[in-house]
């Protein structure tokens, strides 16, 4: 494991959360703000400069009353330690380079260092300005990549679909059982798209509506098939089809895997117990158990249930996540966590919110 590399009040880390007053920010405040072991020392925001994160947030007043400023890379980096980069994509490539380079360690947020291969981000997003960070990122799944992770100066924090769907199939992949295409029915709250205001977006579009949106065209397949086809040590392809329904939080994803060979109820809970035995976040329910989104609203845990389908030789395994959390600010504080020799649920304890 890592050292803690801290300075500051007490020895505690000083973080920056870079985009601070988005819905991943936001989180990352509500988490951070609890954390026993770091300070939060600079907070940026594009939109609202010149504020206090108690005018714009309220309910963070008392906790995290520091004003929002601008991204000055020279004027930020001697007052941390770490930075959280909770920007969008794209943008986050020069400013979590220039941070990797005055010696710096990141999470990054955004897809810009997810994929290994610039070619596929190219084809994706746009051309990479700094393609050799995507060698050396690593994918912050903490569940599969926590030994490269408690080492890295950079980690790429997972889209919260690809979390969803990897933590849901991982274990089969490993053991080379899917056969053929696997089949990702994916369903999310509102708050994945972001803050920012759109048409498709706003309470009369989204409000007693539920719709499929990039329909086999979705920026997250790739890194899906990246992580799986690691896993499995061969390359794969999956039918990835995301849904938005009129909720704020929350992915539930629906898979469907033929197998190589028909596995009772006792053996997927005894491949799925041992691939997952030392996670602190990932829960498989008992057989014919299924989550809900909100099993985990408000924490930092993947529920995941499964049923054999024997008339049809199918295998349907559901997970839930809360978007904002394992899939987002939750996953990066694990992260952070691991990179710095903490225990992994530092910070993150809280239950679900129910109802």
């Amino acid at each position: 494991m890592a050292q803690a590399r801290s300075s500051g009040k007490r020895g505690k880390l000083r973080v920056a959360v870079l985009g601070a007053t988005g819905y991943t920010g936001v989180e990352l405040l509500r988490l951070l703000t609890r954390h026993p072991r770091i300070r939060i020392t600079v907070v940026s925001s594009q939109q609202f400069v010149g504020k206090r994160v108690g005018d714009v947030y309220p309910s963070l007043a008392e906790r995290c009353d520091l004003l929002l400023e601008p991204i000055e890379i020279a004027k930020i980096v001697p007052r941390i330690d770490f930075a959280f980069a909770a920007l969008p994509h794209e943008t986050s490539i020069d400013i979590v380079a220039a941070l990797i380079e005055r010696g710096k360690r990141v999470v990054d947020l955004s897809a810009d260092f997810r994929l290994h291969d610039p070619d596929i981000y190219a084809k994706w997003y746009r051309s990479h300005n700094a393609p050799h960070l995507l060698r050396e990122a690593v994918y912050g799944l903490p569940e599969i990549h926590y030994r490269q992770i408690a080492k890295a100066r950079l980690v790429a924090n997972p889209g919260c679909y690809p979390t969803a769907a990897v933590l849901g199939l991982a274990p089969l992949f490993a053991e080379r059982l899917v056969r053929g295409l696997a089949l990702i029915d994916a369903k999310s709250g509102t708050t994945g798209a972001g803050r920012s205001s759109s048409v498709e977006m706003s309470f009369s579009e989204v409000n007693e509506n539920f719709k499929a949106y990039n329909v086999g065209v979705h920026r997250h397949a790739p890194e899906i098939e990246q992580e799986l086809g690691e896993v499995s040590r061969a390359p794969i392809s999956v039918l990835f089809v995301p849904h938005l329904v009129p909720m704020n939080r929350g992915i539930l994803s629906t898979m469907y895997v033929e197998l190589e060979k028909s596995l009772g109820d006792d053996e997927l809970s005894a491949l799925y117990r041992n691939f997952y035995d030392r996670a602190s976040f990932v829960r498989v329910l008992s057989p014919g158990f299924f989550p809900q989104t909100k099993d985990v609203r408000g924490s930092n845990e993947c529920l995941i249930g499964f049923r054999w389908h024997a008339s049809l030789d199918r295998l349907i395994v559901i997970t839930a996540i809360d978007n904002l959390v394992k899939g987002a600010a939750g996953q990066a504080v694990q992260n952070m966590n691991l990179m710095y020799g903490w225990p992994e649920i530092e910070g993150l304890r809280g239950a679900a919110l129910i109802p």
